[in-house]
């Protein structure tokens, strides 16, 4: 029995069920089931999903009353819910405590943990002491990844020799996948290194690794956000040549460079062939396209703006009622409205109509678990 009611407040935490999740967990208290860590750790997850904090510190100090071990997953739920606020004294305490509880194996996760803490508040000195305290523990288990991250760490806090550093270390390990040198050219457009982001993609280029169009994307990214888009343009048509097709992702990054730096005619060609390129149920950048909107509405350019509205609804995963409110707003008189706040409104209903299916069909599933 007790099985049964911890799949179901699995179900209902996976839902984010709040209400039922919470009465599942008094059900359980009332029969005697709160006895490990589990079902506590599964509430926990969801109180720090759903940003309800407060009730973190209640529940933790329930499992200490009734002397239910708080493990290395309780602990981590917490460290990482105090580091999303920024609560940097509830994080210290609960760090402190966690490097003096002898039953704990801290490692170097939780320090990754406070360093993300210390970077959303602003403390770069105190972010470079966590990520040194976190490479120590590394061990060979998950290397990849804990490179991979510090690399994204040591970026965002311009450390460029620690990047460069790690990257050596990472290189030595030998062949490794795309997410690597991904890890990695995103962590130098981040820095401004254009020139370091275009060796690593020669790097990858001359490697017989599978081919991954997010690695040449980030260091599209870069160029487009530095107004290189002779570079881009050039890249991109390079990759064509080569039998490799651009996918929606890139185009759009190339349409944003063009929107920024004020090139809107191939803004939108650029747009409809991103649209073009769109798998089934993908959804475009909403500002890009509302820009591209607000700009043929301002030419007068009906009949290209219904092009991207009928791309929109073979192409992508917009609803008929959101095409038709576009419509509505291209052959409007209102000039003081933006085709933005129009793609705002008509999806927050489309999300509320698609959050109360999705209610309806896991009410429907858990009456048919609750019957067997």
């Amino acid at each position: 029995m007790c099985e049964v009611y911890g799949a179901l407040l699995n179900c209902y935490v996976e839902h984010k069920s709040l209400d039922k999740a919470e009465a599942t967990m008094k059900k359980m208290r009332e029969l005697g089931f709160l006895k490990i860590s589990l079902p506590y750790n599964v509430m926990l997850s969801l109180y720090s999903r759903m940003g309800k904090n407060e009730k973190l510190g209640i529940l933790m100090q329930e499992m200490e009353e009734k002397g239910i071990e708080l493990n290395v997953f309780t602990y981590s739920i917490r460290l990482n819910a105090y580091a999303a606020t920024s609560d940097i004294e509830g994080m210290e305490k609960l760090l402190m405590k966690m490097e003096a509880d002898p039953e704990i194996s801290i490692d170097w996760n939780a320090y990754v943990a406070a360093a993300n803490g210390y970077l959303k508040a602003g403390l770069q000195e105190k972010t470079l002491e966590m990520l040194k305290k976190a490479e120590q523990l590394v061990t060979s288990k998950k290397i990849k990844t804990a490179y991979q991250i510090f690399l994204t760490m040591y970026a965002a806090i311009q450390k460029k020799e620690d990047v460069y550093r790690i990257w050596t270390l990472y290189r030595k390990m030998g062949k490794f996948l795309n997410s690597g040198y991904l890890c990695m050219i995103r962590s130098l457009v981040k820095l401004d290194d254009l020139d370091g982001a275009e060796k690593i993609l020669e790097e990858w280029e001359s490697e017989n690794t599978l081919f991954d169009i997010r690695v040449p994307t980030a260091l599209i990214t870069g160029y487009c956000k530095k107004g290189l888009l002779e570079k881009a343009e050039a890249y991109i048509n390079r990759l064509i040549q080569s039998g490799k097709e651009p996918d929606s992702k890139m185009l759009e990054c190339l349409t944003i460079g063009y929107r920024v730096h004020g090139q809107m005619e191939k803004a939108v060609e650029t747009m409809k062939k991103a649209l073009l390129a769109c798998r089934p149920g993908s959804v475009p950048n909403r500002l890009i396209l509302a820009a591209c909107l607000d700009y043929l509405k301002e030419k007068g350019d009906a009949q290209t703006a219904e092009e991207i509205l009928r791309l929109l609804r073979e192409n992508c995963h917009f609803s008929t009622s959101i095409c038709e409110g576009l419509q509505n707003y291209i052959h409007g008189e209102n000039p003081g409205s933006k085709a933005f706040d129009h793609l705002k409104d008509l999806i927050r209903i489309w999300i509320v109509r698609l959050r109360e299916l999705r209610e309806y069909w896991n009410s429907s599933l858990i009456a048919k678990f609750r019957s067997f």
